[in-house]
């Protein structure tokens, strides 16, 4: 596949970002402000369609396998996930005049902006995994993921200027023309790209008919210790990416008197920092070292800058603390290409056919990382302030927790990585045993 074919690719994942996001920016400012409800409820929301994920994922990773193409998968899944965000644009009016009814109706288009999340992600990476070759993963996990923040700004910027005036009216058409454009380009990225023979080897009669069963391919994708060793990398890394999701502005302005507007350029400039490691490793990886290697280091980087983060209020000084912010946003972003990639290679490099629903088990890791750690953020910081007795130490007794996770996290990688290479290792030589005994 070319790094042409590979950027169209990644602009399906924009169109993704850009339908979800509306339900993480604007609508939960609308509940919370406008309509005054608790954060709670967007808060519920957002982990409901993550919750949703968790279980679809690795089912529709399985169904693209088995069907032998997946752009159907993919045009399907970006028309379910608008019509999601639609609807949960069209609950909000209802919620302003009847709550129970709103947040029921909120929470049903949440399950189905999910579901449409899940049938167009997984197959899309399945997709890249299979036909990118292995010196194009870390830039094609770079392109995926930048060209998604790009389309998160860019559909942030565009429906902030068109929603004023506000009205619910409003909202729900801005909420409809960002699922047809999102559902049009991503018709436009996968015209073609499947043309041609998937490049997956022929499957023995026993893997093709253990692939007939979900259940029966689950349990051998889970029976692989690398496999397994990779999806907990994935859960307790992204676990601990996402708990600082709600934490760090409001620490900011605890620990150092930062305004909102100040606070807010603060979060830029990690997401800066994030998006300079990535260009960086995705340009470094591709000549140098194993995927999995960088994405350690990404993790152990982190580490070691939230250690940095939760002595910042010793320091004292505003410009140290900006500082150690940009650089965790470059390690974040080291970590961030080395795993998607990883995940890329540990699927890509299969040839059982099961791409899918590889990623389908590594997307609801990831899924169930976010809809718990993004809560667990913020909720750890109120219990450890409580028995703290200090909000500052509670936002700092997080930070630290966080630093363990992801030096833990660096272990899982090394770990899956030397998994990865012993079971390689025993292939070879079961290869040639037919061999030797000759």
């Amino acid at each position: 596949m070319s790094w042409w074919q590979l950027s169209r690719l990644g602009l399906v994942q924009a169109a993704i970002g850009a339908v979800v996001v509306l339900l993480t920016t604007t609508i939960n400012r609308v509940i919370v402000v406008e309509l005054s409800l608790p954060a709670t409820v967007p808060g519920l929301l957002v982990a409901l369609h993550f919750g949703v994920q968790l279980i679809l994922r690795p089912r529709l990773g399985h169904g693209s396998d088995r069907s032998g193409r997946r752009t159907p998968w993919i045009l399907g899944g970006l028309a379910v996930c608008a019509l999601g965000g639609v609807g949960v644009a069209a609950s909000i009016p209802v919620m302003a005049t009847n709550v129970a009814l709103g947040i029921a109706l909120a929470s049903i288009a949440s399950v189905v902006l999910g579901a449409g999340v899940s049938a167009a992600g997984t197959p899309l990476l399945a997709l890249m995994s299979e036909r990118a070759h292995p010196t194009q993963r870390a830039g094609a996990a770079a392109i995926t993921w930048i060209l998604m923040i790009g389309g998160i700004i860019i559909t942030a910027a565009i429906s902030g200027t068109l929603l004023d005036p506000f009205s619910y009216t409003r909202l729900i058409q801005i909420a409809g023309g960002i699922g047809a454009v999102g559902f049009l380009v991503a018709a436009v990225a996968t015209y073609g790209v499947e043309r041609g023979a998937r490049p997956v080897a022929s499957v023995s009669a026993s893997d093709e008919a253990s692939r007939g069963s979900f259940s029966a391919g689950l349990r051998t994708v889970w029976n692989e210790r690398a496999a397994r060793l990779f999806a907990s990398f994935v859960f307790v890394a992204m676990f601990a990416y996402s708990a600082q999701d709600l934490i760090l502005e409001p620490f900011a302005g605890i620990a150092f008197g930062m305004t909102p507007g100040e606070s807010t350029r603060l979060s830029g400039m990690h997401h800066g920092g994030v998006l300079i490691g990535m260009i960086v490793t995705a340009l470094l990886a591709t000549r140098r070292g194993q995927l999995r290697h960088w994405a350690a280091a990404g993790c152990l980087a982190s580490a070691v800058t939230y250690v940095a983060l939760a002595a910042s209020p010793v320091l004292g000084d505003v410009r140290m603390f900006t500082a150690i912010v940009m650089l965790l946003g470059l390690a974040n972003g080291v970590f961030a290409i080395g795993a998607i990639g990883s995940m890329m290679a540990l699927t890509g490099d299969k040839t059982d056919g099961r791409a899918g629903l590889r990623l389908g088990v590594f997307g609801a890791a990831q899924a169930l990382a976010y809809a718990t750690g993004t809560m667990a953020g913020a909720v750890g910081v109120d219990t450890a302030t409580v028995v703290l007795d200090s909000p500052l130490r509670g936002y700092l007794a997080v930070f630290s927790v966080e630093a363990v996770l992801f030096a833990a996290s660096a272990f899982l990688a090394l770990r899956s990585a030397s998994s990865e290479r012993a079971n390689d290792v025993f292939r070879e030589r079961a290869a040639l045993l037919p061999a030797v005994l000759q």
